[in-house]
């Protein structure tokens, strides 16, 4: 539409007006030079059942309560410290994904649907950090009854037929026993991410309900958008296995004297982290971000934006674009490496606002710093492990998108062929 309307174009939906922004220029002012003015969320049944009418962080307006859970949420889950406190938990995860797959044969032949474990891994990542706790197995009740809830959540995101209410007993196992203690007086060492969540409970910062709703957060942004830039990522990888060798080729040469791949030692492998930028550009998880609100009337680009306005932008047309990109539709790593060697995955400083996989300013996705060295080692770790294939009799795996409200996820979930590398 941007191209038959222009850089910014209004829709009116019944009484509610959406304008959509496809310009670098006019991203910057809405994310960053004007981001306080339109630094709010809008306003819907959805949101409001997802978010009980804004608890959360995510989706809640730019107030002083936004600031409050952003400052609660960062403590325990997006600092460096975070990162190098949990990467060795992480890197366990992670081998005991290559692990089942290699001692599974038919893995080596027919290949598997291997979204389902490395959605384990996910949640028993996360939950390792919030919890201290992690599912037994694919078979557990309650990774089923977990992913699930997530499932169906998915599909009726796009309607409105939601109880969120349906969620909170599948918490409580994990909270009982924190919020008791807490409630006891029991002094105890903070262990992990709920343990900070609760102490600003306890001082009477937030409420047990935000609490449950830090967690949905957590569910939604650091799981299941991590988990399709996972399945995007394999996907691509197999189906050009030139990029593969390459990645393969780069650890070897850079790891020398049998050097474990690690969350340390990620910065010195450039193709790879080139790959991960380009799974993020060709396939942007949320592509029009999360949606932005003007709480007054504003200007923009030379426009008049009614107040209470959603303010969308078009995230993966900046990152698709022909006129700023080279051969957009291709996916090419190398591109981060030669024409675009400076553009990056941030959110704050120097940022190419052509590019904004987790968009910028106040509301970006805090997420980015779990999220890049994640998605750096499960890669690395599978392709320097295996040689990825497409299962017998399919020359490419489908890479066919299905859209919806807020994600852009792979439509058929790939069955792919784990080949162990035989090692001289």
């Amino acid at each position: 539409m941007s191209q038959t309307y222009g850089s910014i174009f209004l829709l009116k939906l019944g009484t509610k007006n959406i304008v959509a922004v496809s310009d670098p220029d006019l991203a910057n002012q809405v994310l960053h030079t004007q981001g306080v003015e339109f630094g709010s969320r809008p306003r819907n049944v959805v949101f409001d059942i997802f978010t009980g009418n804004g608890q959360d962080m995510v989706f809640t307006i730019y107030s002083d309560h936004w600031r409050k859970m952003r400052r609660i949420m960062t403590l325990p889950f997006f600092t460096n410290k975070v990162v190098h406190q949990y990467n060795d938990m992480w890197e366990e995860e992670m081998d005991l994904v290559v692990d089942d797959l290699k001692n599974n044969e038919k893995v080596k032949e027919e290949g598997m649907v291997i979204r389902r474990r490395l959605q384990l891994m996910l949640y028993n990542i996360m939950y390792r950090m919030m919890f201290d706790a992690k599912f037994e197995s694919q078979e557990d009740p309650l990774f089923i009854e977990a992913t699930r809830f997530n499932s169906e959540r998915s599909r009726l995101a796009q309607s409105f037929e939601y109880n969120y209410g349906d969620f909170i007993p599948l918490l409580r196992p994990f909270l009982r026993g924190k919020i008791m203690a807490a409630n006891g007086g029991e002094k105890k060492k903070i262990c992990c991410a709920i343990d900070h969540i609760i102490d600003a409970q306890m001082k009477g910062e937030i409420t047990e309900e935000n609490v449950l709703y830090i967690v949905e957060n957590i569910n939604v942004a650091a799981i299941e958008t991590t988990l399709w830039s996972m399945e995007w990522a394999i996907a691509e990888l197999v189906n050009h296995p030139t990029v593969q060798c390459k990645i393969r080729d780069e650890i070897s040469t850079v790891l020398q004297d049998n050097e474990s791949i690690t969350e340390s030692n990620l910065h010195k492998l450039p193709y790879l982290q080139a790959t991960v930028k380009e799974t993020l550009r060709l396939h942007t998880p949320i592509p029009l971000l999360v949606p932005h609100m003007n709480l007054e009337e504003a200007k923009l680009g030379g426009y008049t934006i009614p107040k209470e306005s959603k303010v969308v932008v078009n995230a993966w047309w900046l990152a698709n674009n022909p006129a700023w990109w080279e051969n957009p539709n291709e996916f090419r790593p190398e591109r981060f490496l030669e024409e675009e060697r400076k553009t990056d995955a941030i959110t704050g400083g120097k940022v190419d606002f052509r590019y904004l996989p987790f968009g910028m300013g106040r509301r970006s996705c805090p997420g980015i710093i779990l999220a890049m060295p994640i998605l750096g080692l499960v890669i690395a770790k599978l392709v320097s492990n295996f040689e990825m294939l497409p299962p017998p009799g399919v020359e490419k795996i489908d890479v066919s998108e299905k859209g919806g409200q807020f994600s852009l996820h792979i439509a058929n979930h790939s069955t792919v062929v784990f080949k162990p590398i035989v090692r001289s």
